[in-house]
């Protein structure tokens, strides 16, 4: 699609003071009333448009663009390129919209505007995706035939020749000492579904930003034409002499299991699928500091999961881990119990460790009374009279994306605590809080798989980045921006290495 669009007319200018449709402060939760409210989509900047415009250099020209804006919920959020010349006042202006279709109502009412005239406007998600978000660069220097001689022939034939002999001096002496695969076949992506390999590679390309913005961790996109788990485990395994590590990423479920059982018994280097371990590892952060904030303990928890993919089994068996008394799984037939009929593999060893008091019935069903929610599945799936019927001080993870089952602003009054996957509400469980520093402590620490005792160490550790000072029912775990978090979680990973026997 062309996401450039023009008018017949020319620049612009705007106030950054000026904002409107700015969402309310989400305030703390208290159990004293039941909110009926239908939330609205909150602009962010993933729908965020540049509109390029100007402005008549006369009185009520910018109050009327300003009160254009904020009246069709479109919310400032920033402006460059003043540029005032003779009756025209121009600039370009950065407005967040809630999505596509509402960003292009907004050009509409504007260029209704009078004394606006629109010059050009694009979509800036689209503008920074545009050549990709990612390259590859040289680590030494080129300058003269000395560095020639010892980068590339002859001088590199004695490295080669070392690693024939030793091959472990791969990990020294070439690329794989810092290098990880993201593999994918691009058959459960983000909210999207089964897009394909190609469509896939924007955001393989957004997790290679990730690793090496927040853990210097160089890695690169692998997205495969290929869905049979025998073709992708042979693909992987014959790639593998490149990389340190496998990072297994939007592989659907219930193939996403089979193929990193596979691969972690065929390789020697990590294999760590994140839709799984990662999202896992950061729910039992969070919720290890969420039981603080309402003073529970895990023992006495009863969890209930949505969605019984990759993500919801992960995150069941890492909480059973951590002690966590009881937990129901659903999936689109309802309650997961032990005998069910029409249960795949997966879902069977779930069951039978899961569930004890063999809970039947719908989501609705099993979440009276329970402590926890925890949505991994699709959106709008709770009402806040589902939430209402829950325990005390209930604890809502609604992390579907990018639209949650339940959205915080019908949560206020019946929630302790809520959590999504969003940046823009407080408490967003991601997994660039795990997945950076457990590869960087696996590379570090030489690993050669990624253990139980590791994740656990991990969840412990991103927990602990938010300080007793800092604990509150809107920050349960710390701010994906937080540079700490991934020096700490390395550190926990190769303090819980197994020794090599």
């Amino acid at each position: 699609m062309n996401y450039w669009h023009h008018s017949s007319t020319g620049i612009a200018f705007l106030s950054a003071i000026l904002r409107y449709a700015i969402p309310s402060e989400i305030k703390p939760a208290s159990q004293t009333f039941v909110n009926t409210v239908t939330p609205k989509k909150i602009p962010t900047a993933a729908n965020s448009i540049c509109m390029r415009v100007a402005l008549e250099n006369v009185p009520g020209t910018l109050g009327r663009f300003s009160t254009v804006i904020g009246e069709m919920g479109g919310n400032i959020a920033g402006l460059s390129r003043i540029d005032a010349k003779g009756d025209k006042v121009g600039c370009e202006v950065d407005i967040h919209a809630s999505s596509a279709d509402h960003a292009r109502r907004i050009v509409a009412a504007v260029q209704a505007t009078v004394g606006v005239e629109i010059n050009e406007w694009w979509d800036r998600t689209f503008r920074l995706h545009e050549g990709g978000k990612i390259e590859v660069l040289p680590r030494c220097a080129l300058n003269d035939a000395h560095d020639l001689a010892m980068a590339y022939t002859p001088g590199v034939a004695r490295i080669c020749a070392s690693i024939q002999r030793d091959p472990e001096l791969a990990h020294t002496y070439t690329m794989k000492k810092n290098m990880v695969a993201i593999v994918t076949d691009g058959t459960a992506v983000l909210g999207l579904g089964n897009v394909g390999p190609a469509a896939a590679l924007p955001v393989m390309e957004g997790k290679t930003l990730l690793f090496k913005e927040f853990a210097g961790v160089d890695a690169f996109p692998i997205c495969l034409d290929a869905t049979d788990p025998d073709q992708v485990v042979e693909t992987v395994t014959r790639l593998a002499p490149n990389f340190g590590g496998i990072n297994l990423e939007d592989i659907a479920a219930p193939a996403c299991f089979e193929i990193e059982e596979r691969l972690i018994h065929a390789l020697n280097i990590p294999v760590f699928h994140d839709d799984q371990h990662g999202t896992a590892i950061v729910v039992l952060a969070a919720l290890k500091n969420a039981v603080k904030v309402v003073d529970k303990s895990m023992s006495d928890l009863r969890v209930v999961i949505s969605g019984m993919g990759a993500a919801g089994v992960a995150i069941g068996n890492i909480l059973l881990r951590a002690g966590v008394a009881e937990i129901v799984g659903v999936d689109r037939r309802g309650a997961v119990y032990a005998g069910r009929m029409g249960l795949n593999p997966v879902k069977e060893r779930f069951a039978e460790v899961t569930n004890p008091g063999h809970r039947t019935g719908s989501l609705r069903d099993v979440l009276f009374g329970a402590d926890v929610f925890i949505g991994v599945s699709a959106p709008d799936l709770l009402e806040p009279a589902d939430v209402g019927r829950m325990a005390a001080e209930p604890i809502v993870f609604a992390l579907a994306n990018p639209d949650p089952e339940i959205r915080p602003e019908a949560l206020e009054g019946l929630a302790a605590i809520t959590a999504t996957g969003r940046s823009d509400y407080p408490n967003q469980i991601n997994n660039v809080l795990a997945f950076p520093g457990i590869f960087r402590g696996a590379l570090n620490g030489r690993a050669v798989s990624i253990t139980e005792s590791m994740k656990s160490a991990a969840a412990v550790a991103i927990a602990a980045c938010v300080s007793d000072d800092e604990l509150a029912a809107d920050r349960v775990v710390p701010s994906v921006f937080n540079r700490s978090v991934a020096p700490a979680v390395a550190a926990a990973v190769i303090a819980a290495i197994p020794p090599i026997t």
